[in-house]
């Protein structure tokens, strides 16, 4: 016979409550059904749960004491998935895992989050840890249940693509800059330049996929950095210059550290997008979040136009 919820029950309740008796009366049971578990358990492993100390008191004897550990470890567990279970059935619950391959995105998707947790406390969210080359395949591999996208290639049937906003990005220059008085740059303006940008590839650049690339420009010098703020204390410094969305960078600008310009006259503009697998958009507390993304980006960002 293999050991069971209810004798684990059983058992932690004694202890709580002092008593076969109590404890019976605690689980809605008769005393002997009580006691008939227990002597269940004692026969099929031959072994004793509860000895009686000198007062004639119930303790735990070595084989109980392993069952009670036992008992603590799984009874918690299995009441925190009931209890999910329920909020999932309310359509009030559900687990939320973010994979982020946008550097810049974690400037709003953190207050979005706090807004989304108002609402929905019951939901459980977590971020993938740090930025993620290829925030798509933890999708496929059921580690993440949404992906927010910058440069979204060709993707998998499975995936389904839910347009968030349109962002623009702006070279970035020290005010002292040479070409900090232009209205706006041009591809060739960057040949002679050092160019910072974040150590990925250069099709998950927007600067350089949409802007440089196509008009046959290569930078002089590149530069690399992890964290945004480097990137624009070295711009400031006039170590170089970069681009990057202007939702992100709007406040150093307006302290004049660094100079914003759009990229070609009509500036260069971006589509941002989050990923599901194919029918998790359905429920309900992926569809309020993506909804708060929108809301949350279109009244707290600059640089951006609603989908």
């Amino acid at each position: 016979m293999p050991i069971e919820i209810r004798q684990l029950r059983t058992i932690e309740a004694v202890l709580q409550h002092g008593s076969i008796a109590a404890a019976a009366q605690r689980l809605h049971l008769t005393q002997s059904a009580l006691s008939h578990q227990l002597r269940g358990l004692e026969n099929e492993f031959e072994i004793k749960i509860f000895d009686r100390d000198s007062g004639n008191n119930l303790r735990l004897s070595p084989a109980g004491e392993r069952l009670y550990a036992l008992a603590r470890e799984v009874l918690p567990a299995l009441r925190r998935t009931q209890e999910e279970l329920r909020r999932l059935a309310s359509g009030r619950g559900g687990r939320l895992r973010i994979a982020v391959e946008c550097h810049t995105c974690f400037d709003w998707l953190t207050p979005a989050m706090d807004q989304f947790r108002a609402s929905w406390p019951d939901v459980e969210m977590d971020i993938a840890s740090g930025f993620q080359q290829d925030p798509v395949q933890l999708l496929r591999a059921y580690q993440a249940d949404l992906a927010i996208l910058s440069a979204p290639e060709a993707l998998p049937g499975e995936i389904e693509r839910h347009a968030l906003f349109s962002y623009e990005v702006v070279a970035l220059l020290s005010p002292r800059h040479p070409l900090a008085e232009r209205p706006f740059l041009l591809p060739e303006d960057f040949l002679e330049e050092t160019v910072i940008t974040y150590p990925v590839e250069d099709r998950r650049l927007d600067l350089f996929r949409e802007f440089l690339h196509p008009a046959g420009v290569q930078p002089w010098r590149r530069r690399q950095a992890e964290l945004t703020v480097i990137i624009l204390q070295l711009v400031a410094s006039g170590q170089g210059i970069a681009a990057l969305p202007a939702w992100a960078v709007s406040s150093y600008g307006d302290r004049g550290y660094v100079r914003a310009l759009p990229l070609g006259p009509r500036g260069l503009w971006q589509n941002l997008e989050a990923a599901t697998l194919q029918g998790q958009s359905e429920q309900p507390h992926l569809q309020a979040f993506l909804s708060e993304i929108r809301a949350s980006a279109s009244s707290e960002l600059r640089g951006i136009r609603r989908l």
